[in-house]
């Protein structure tokens, strides 16, 4: 019963496992091309919406972008618009709305006049995963150096113009941005990580769907397994003892019924049959086949024959 039990509140988490996924993959659906935050002005962009038709982008203050709304793309994963000039206006939040009363994930943008970004993903990462954070110049040059700052604290210092965090986890969240010495400093980002169990996009549901029910089917079958063994473990100690109990029994059976000393009735001459009374028959107890017991003449019951005597010589005279 109790592998029973767990079954099926195996089975119970299996089905909040795959809603809650559902869920969370509904909730990351909108990316964005090249995958950053920040952007220099007059560069451009594209949003992808999964799951949709129309890729309907909206800003938070400025309401739907129009060139969104005139030109869509559509692929086999959803719809995606491209913006071709950013300007320091456009800074701000972005969503879509699939559906009334429905929104998908934000993405804050940065748009800025200066001359100094920093490369950060636009979408949530994974714990444990390994990001990379790069410090951009507007004009291109391979010899300067960089510091990385987080929460407005100098964590590190390169001269490459480049920061890798390995096993990135929660910790790591925070306001990011990096500075160029001599040159400027970039806007602040906020550097986003989520569960192992979430899904970047719609088109990465289907993998993480079918790992959620090969994991959740194989731990299944380990309980069912479980619950097998426990069965047959069960019925076997339960023969055995049926087996045990009916040794006892035909043991006892056998000491009850062991045979007994032959017992004999001896028949006298003439007669054939055994006689009725107690005292005209003879009990003999013998391991071999019945013989007639001597019988002891002075304790006989048989009836005492007087013996005739000889008769008598008579003698008579010539």
């Amino acid at each position: 019963m109790e592998v029973s039990a767990l079954c099926i509140r195996l089975l119970m988490s299996i089905m909040t496992l795959l809603f809650v996924q559902d869920q969370k993959v509904d909730a990351v659906s909108l990316r964005i091309v090249p995958n950053r935050l920040q952007f220099f002005e007059y560069e451009s962009l594209t949003f992808h919406c999964e799951g949709v038709k129309y890729c309907d982008v909206v800003h938070k203050f400025r309401g739907k972008i129009k060139s969104c709304s005139e030109v869509t793309e559509t692929r086999p994963t959803g719809s995606s618009c491209r913006v071709k000039i950013v300007y320091t206006d456009n800074n701000g939040e972005y969503w879509y709305e699939p559906e009334a009363g429905r929104r998908s994930n934000i993405i804050n943008l940065s748009v800025t006049a200066g001359p100094v970004i920093l490369e950060s993903p636009a979408v949530p990462l994974l714990m444990e995963e390994t990001v990379t954070l790069s410090c951009r110049m507007k004009n291109p040059s391979t010899n300067f150096k960089a510091d990385f700052y987080k929460n407005g604290r100098l964590i590190h210092r390169s001269f490459t113009g480049n920061m890798t965090i390995h096993r990135i986890f929660k910790s790591d969240e925070g306001f990011y941005k990096c500075k160029i010495s001599g040159v400027g400093e970039s806007p602040e980002s906020w550097l986003k990580v989520t569960d192992n169990n979430v899904c970047h996009s719609s088109s990465a549901a289907t993998p993480c769907i079918i790992t959620t029910i090969l994991v959740s089917a194989l731990l299944v079958a380990v309980g069912l397994h479980h619950f097998g063994k426990g069965y047959w473990k069960r019925e076997s100690g339960t023969v055995d003892a049926d087996r045990e109990i009916y040794a006892a029994v035909r043991k006892t059976g056998d000491e009850d019924t062991l045979p007994s000393k032959p017992r004999c009735h001896s028949v006298g001459l003439g007669d054939t049959q055994p006689q009725a009374e107690a005292g005209t028959s003879t009990e003999m107890y013998s391991a071999g086949p019945c013989k007639p017991k001597a019988e002891d003449p002075l304790n006989s019951t048989k009836p005492q024959v007087a013996e005739r005597a000889p008769p008598e010589k008579i003698v008579t005279s010539e």
